[in-house]
């Protein structure tokens, strides 16, 4: 059935959220489970994936990056640098502000369990032609795009 104003029928689009929640719903649970398989949950993971990227974040500015209060990420902090993941460094200019960075051994740790993701990934679209690869890709991406105009 076509609703007015909509290009697509309202059965194709009920499918395709639930599709997608269902997806999500997946991805999140295989995460988890892949994490638990390295002793780490899934905000610490988060937290070194933003400390990978941006180099060195201050309490605040991670805070905001991962939607939690400053209290959560002192104490999600306070647990990962007892295992070497991360350190606190007090900044030279301006005492009062504490920068993070990845320990060596954090950023290993993030690239072992990014690899176990690329190969867990792979193995599921192994089974898809190369050409069908790259248009779930383009897909998902224009997805994302327009879904973060709204």
């Amino acid at each position: 059935m076509h609703r007015p104003g909509y290009p697509h029928t309202y059965e194709i689009i009920l499918e395709i959220e639930e599709s997608l929640r269902k997806i999500t719903h997946l991805m999140k649970q295989k995460n988890r489970e892949l994490l638990q398989q390295f002793n780490i949950t899934p905000p610490q993971f988060l937290a070194l994936q933003w400390l990978y990227e941006e180099g060195e974040l201050t309490i605040g500015d991670l805070s905001s990056k991962m939607f939690l209060a400053c209290s959560t990420i002192t104490d999600l902090i306070d647990r990962m640098e007892r295992h070497d993941l991360v350190e606190r460094v007090r900044d030279t200019s301006d005492r009062r502000v504490v920068r993070l960075y990845l320990r060596p051994k954090g950023k290993q740790l993030f690239e072992e369990i990014v690899e176990a993701k690329r190969t867990y990934l792979s193995r599921i679209l192994a089974t898809y032609s190369p050409e069908e690869v790259q248009r779930l890709g383009r897909f998902l991406k224009r997805l994302y795009q327009d879904l973060s105009l709204i």
